[in-house]
């Protein structure tokens, strides 16, 4: 990859990190092969803008990549050498300076290690191994395949797959590690590790506090008054609960084992907040009817409040 990675996502190289986060969810959710079917454009630009961002969406490879010890395809650049050589005496001795390998603790320890200190090629169960680097990636799910659990499949940059499965209960920016699903390694030894980092998409009803479930529920005036049963929807299904008479918004109930399955095999509980939502038309029926109740029945609910303030 030649192109400036910055470039690639249409961001400046002093972007904020949600910056360049933001930009890459936007192109990605424009161009991901699953909604261009058979455009090849659209793919390899996919391809690209996922490399980039795995450079530039990681801490410690954008840091590289800005100081130039990476390249835009994540590579090892070249540590600079120098080499002064002359020519002294007879003998024509010469001389080698081996600067730039410092930070390597040292030139010959480590060729050392890699080729034996005798200075030949290590042979048989001796030869020099390296496990392969670990591969990151991001994936968004929905609210709802977060708290129940599903199988996804990443589109890697190279066009190949990877299956996931997302366990029930996973929460934001947890990191799962698949084993092997990395980069391959060096001289026979095992490949690195896939980390997937997941990300979830809000829920127009749902929310979640720890393993318990939020929802908001309207209900009208006359269920507030007199109690009875509603629907409820649940992150498995609506199901039937009862309204106590004479309900306040802001009152909750619990169902009990309606919210997220905890790793100990209990689940969660769903905590339904009650609002009275009055009609959008008051009738003359209903107004009267509160004007006669009013008159009657007078009272102030605010008492408490200015007695407090």
């Amino acid at each position: 990859m030649a192109e400036d990675l910055y470039a690639v996502l249409g961001v400046a190289r002093t972007a904020k990190a949600e910056d360049i986060a933001k930009a890459y969810r936007k192109l990605a959710k424009k161009l991901h092969p699953d909604l261009n079917p058979g455009d090849k454009a659209a793919e390899n630009k996919f391809k690209q803008i996922t490399a980039a961002y795995d450079i530039l969406g990681d801490a410690d490879k954008r840091r590289r990549y800005d100081l130039g010890e990476i390249d835009a395809s994540g590579q090892e650049r070249p540590q600079q050498r120098y080499y002064r050589e002359y020519a002294g005496g007879e003998d024509g001795a010469r001389y080698r300076s081996t600067a730039g390998y410092e930070d390597l603790g040292g030139f010959s320890d480590l060729f050392g290690d890699l080729f034996g200190r005798g200075g030949g090629a290590r042979s048989g169960s001796q030869r020099f191994a390296m496990r392969g680097q670990d591969a990151q990636y991001r994936l968004e799910i929905d609210f709802l395949e977060a708290v129940n659990g599903a199988k996804k499949r990443i589109t890697l940059p190279d066009g190949g797959t990877l299956d996931v499965t997302i366990p029930a209960g996973v929460e934001e920016g947890q990191v799962m590690r698949l084993k092997g699903k990395g980069m391959p390694g060096l001289g026979g030894a095992d490949a690195g590790d896939a980390l997937v980092e997941i990300l979830v998409r809000p829920h127009p009803v749902f929310k979640r506090e720890g393993d318990d479930i939020l929802v908001e529920v309207p209900i009208t005036f006359d269920e507030a008054v007199l109690g009875g049963k509603v629907e409820v929807p649940t992150i498995t299904g609506n199901v039937s609960a009862t309204v106590p008479a004479g309900t306040n918004t802001g009152k909750t109930l619990r169902l009990k084992g309606r919210g997220i399955k905890r790793k100990n095999g209990k689940q969660g509980d769903e905590l339904v907040k009650l609002t009275v939502v009055m009609p959008d038309r008051i009738d003359e029926e209903l107004k009267t009817f509160a004007e006669e109740w009013r008159d009657k029945h007078r009272y102030d609910p605010r008492r408490k409040l200015r007695e407090q303030a």
